[in-house]
């Protein structure tokens, strides 16, 4: 059975070590590419695992940082040619960006190690689409956001003071109102949007209530669609456009 195709996080956390090590030493014996191999099954990814061999193996991850070698003009060796199209568009992606991968990869790396907060995120499903494969600092932090946007406590203090305030639960950005609409059937619902962008994301981090927008789930799906870039302001002004 061959192993699972390999995900923008791990991707960029490869790409974050081929840039940091010199190529002779991107074997499987290197403590780094071991390092590596280790931190790669601690992913909130892949949740099945195969049982009849090694999970992303330091074999695989020295494959992988060959599979560079073969991509990266500067290189003067072969390497493996055996590349996805997704390793390609990471690599150039973060060609002369040393600063931003690093942080990316940091990021990633400080959310898995946090145990508390990698546990939880096994529990928000994965979503096998193109937008959370366009988002820059990968699955891992998306989740985390997801997981910000799951806290039922906050999200109802959230609720509480905005109804208090406007005498509604409507859409920040359409002002759709599910009550006014549906009646009983549409009372109290609304979703929760976390602002923060994903960049800032901390797995320690406590969600405050500002850091929440409470939007109807078409704007919250278009806010989801381009998180990187587009803030619930933004959003608003696209729709008034």
């Amino acid at each position: 059975m061959r192993p699972p195709r390999w995900h923008r996080d791990e991707i960029i956390l490869a790409l974050d070590l081929y840039r940091t090590i010199e190529p002779k030493e991107m074997d499987n014996k290197n403590p780094k590419v071991v390092e590596l191999s280790e931190l790669l099954n601690r992913l909130p990814i892949h949740i099945e695992r195969m049982e009849n061999q090694k999970f992303r193996n330091p074999n695989g991850v020295g494959l992988k940082l060959s599979n560079f070698k073969a991509i990266d003009p500067e290189f003067e060796g072969k390497g493996m040619s055996s590349y996805s199209k997704r390793d390609k568009e990471v690599f150039f992606e973060f060609q002369g960006k040393n600063e931003e991968l690093k942080s990316i990869a940091n990021q990633i790396k400080k959310t898995i190690y946090n145990q508390k907060v990698n546990q939880k995120l096994y529990q928000i499903p994965d979503e096998e689409d193109e937008e959370t494969h366009s988002v820059k600092e990968g699955k891992v932090i998306y989740k985390l956001h997801k997981l910000r946007e799951r806290d039922n406590k906050i999200n109802q203090k959230k609720k509480d003071l905005y109804f208090e305030r406007n005498g509604k639960l409507d859409c920040e950005v359409c002002g759709f109102d599910f009550y006014e609409t549906y009646g009983d059937l549409g009372k109290g619902f609304i979703e929760a949007h976390h602002r923060v962008p994903l960049s800032e994301i901390e797995g320690e981090t406590t969600t405050k209530l500002k850091d929440l927008a409470l939007v109807c789930p078409n704007c919250h799906k278009m806010l989801h669609k381009a998180i990187d870039t587009l803030s619930v302001a933004e959003l608003k002004k696209k729709i008034k456009r």
